[in-house]
């Protein structure tokens, strides 16, 4: 059996995952990163995108958004606003989201508006991105 380690994915609604896996591939500030039992120890900032998740030889793909990553040798433990599994995810909605959010940026906002519409946006396009790549 190969080595694994704890991935534990909690949103505001609750945990989403929790469950050994033998790596988990993350969007990270500074880029995509891959996660291996016994990594050094780390924590970093979570930004929207895809979550690959390897276990048994197959893979999870989720969605996510905004978070921090705790990295430990034998768990990664996510905080994040979204986690989403590609089979989960509602098209149509992402695409209804994402479409609003351009539009309110076409209005004039402040500084604070524009902040929380990027994140709305950057969220959806993370879903949709997941989603049809993925076409579960």
């Amino acid at each position: 059996m190969a080595a694994t380690l704890k991935l534990e994915i909690v949103t505001p609604a609750g945990t989403v995952y929790a469950e050994d896996v033998e790596m988990v591939t993350l969007p990270g500030v500074a880029g995509q990163m891959g996660i291996y039992p016994r990594h050094v120890p780390l924590m970093t900032q979570l930004v929207p995108g895809e979550m690959i998740a390897h276990k048994e030889g197959r893979d999870l793909f989720i969605a996510t958004g905004e978070g921090l990553i705790e990295v430990t040798a034998r768990r990664v433990a996510i905080l994040t606003d979204l986690a989403i599994p590609a089979d989960r995810i509602d098209e149509a909605k992402a695409e209804e989201a994402r479409q609003r959010a351009e539009a309110r940026l076409r209005e004039k906002l402040s500084d604070e508006e524009i902040a929380s519409v990027n994140g709305s946006l950057a969220r959806s396009l993370a879903q949709l991105r997941v989603k049809r790549r993925r076409r579960v």
